[in-house]
């Protein structure tokens, strides 16, 4: 049996370092060999300094693992052990920490915001854009590092929108986007949005999602230079150029984001062409390069054809998380002589899953794929 890599959490009592250790026990490829979290859980075990939030019960396998601070240079600290760090951490802390592990050799895959936005660093989806990988050794080259890099994954809700916009622009180009989001309170992390806040009650704002979800969507559905050219020197993303416009709402959901999505295209389609063609996604060129990875789904979309679907409750857990799925494909009005959009349709997507621990653990996936680390 080959040996695993050895990676790290960081953030690993918050509620996405915990999905994090879900998701890894047991992982085919990566084997959890140090947590970190603030220094107030320094040198307690796991099981004593964090308060399990999952339905799933703790995985034994580290109940009793010692939390060391978030902090690669510390002595003695097991950190320096690791090829990979899984970042969970809050953004207020994240970014410096973050950059001392990547200068130290250590390849970060990142859920926080505070790189995502950076000339050098991909936000990456890999049944979207996996050739925005190839912005890695640029990133290495400008910074001086020699192994170690970051990688981010998306906001939670921009990690559904794009798995299901990437067939449509292909095959149809995107013109125009209006997404309404209705998203889950664990988005909020932990403890969240206040009960007498959320419960009988929509909060329509969501601090920084909205710029969120339309800078990043943008980005990663864009180009890399890399495509035309070999010099690392030029190399530089460009954003597709299409409109979009979001709207972000916090609901009464523990898991799962759904998204009414209204789309203008640049070639008329039909609605049955849409859903056929979000249903061939698998076999697109995107999505075949992640289609082997151990925590990949069958097929990173899936189409259901009930009028009143996708629905959290019935749909966020499907392919363990990692799907996103997507119903209502209809037409842009009932009426079309006096509506400019073309297509709606509803997605859903796992927040905490796909977009959120799972989405940074297919990243490691593709990158040691490719041979990064």
């Amino acid at each position: 049996m080959a040996t695993k890599v050895k990676v790290g959490v960081l953030g690993a009592t918050g509620a996405v370092g915990q999905r994090f250790l879900q998701q890894l026990e047991g992982h085919k490829q990566f084997e959890v060999h140090a947590l970190g979290a603030s220094d107030r859980s320094s040198g307690k075990t796991y099981k004593a300094a964090a308060r399990w939030l999952l339905s799933s019960p703790l995985p034994p396998c580290f109940s009793d693992m010692i939390m060391w601070p978030c902090d690669v240079t510390t002595k003695d600290t097991p950190f320096k052990e690791c090829k990979i760090v899984f970042s969970a951490l809050d953004s207020s802390v994240a970014g410096d920490i973050e950059l001392s592990f990547a200068s130290h050799g250590v390849a970060v895959f990142s859920n926080a915001k505070n790189h995502r936005y950076e000339k050098d660093v991909p936000i990456l989806v890999p049944s979207v854009n996996p050739d925005h990988l190839n912005m890695i050794k640029y990133q290495q080259e400008v910074r001086g590092w020699d192994s170690g890099f970051i990688v981010t994954n998306p906001n939670c809700s921009t990690s559904g929108l794009v798995v299901a916009l990437k067939p449509i622009d292909v095959c149809f180009g995107i013109d125009e986007c209006v997404v309404f989001t209705m998203q889950a309170v664990s988005g909020a992390g932990y403890p969240g949005v206040a009960s007498l806040d959320i419960l009988d009650n929509v909060v329509p704002f969501i601090d920084g999602e909205e710029d969120k979800l339309e800078l990043e969507s943008r980005k990663i559905l864009g180009q890399i230079s890399s495509s035309t050219t070999t010099s690392l020197s030029s190399m530089a993303f460009t954003p597709q150029p299409f409109k979009i416009s979001a709207h972000t709402n916090r609901v009464p959901v523990i898991d799962g984001h759904t998204m009414c999505v209204s789309l203008k295209l640049k070639k008329k389609a039909t609605p049955k062409e849409v859903e056929d063609v979000l249903r061939s996604f698998s076999s697109s060129s995107s999505s075949s390069s992640s289609s082997s990875l151990p925590s990949s789904p069958s097929s990173p979309i899936s189409v259901v054809s009930q009028r009143d679907r996708p629905q959290p409750r019935l749909d966020r857990e499907k392919e363990r998380g990692y799907v996103v799925t997507v119903g209502r494909v209809r037409g842009g009005s009932s009426d079309p002589s006096f509506c400019s959009f073309d297509i709606r349709l509803v997605l859903l997507v796992h927040n905490t899953v796909l977009g959120a621990a799972g989405g940074a653990i297919i990243n490691a996936e593709l990158a040691f794929s490719r041979g990064l680390f």
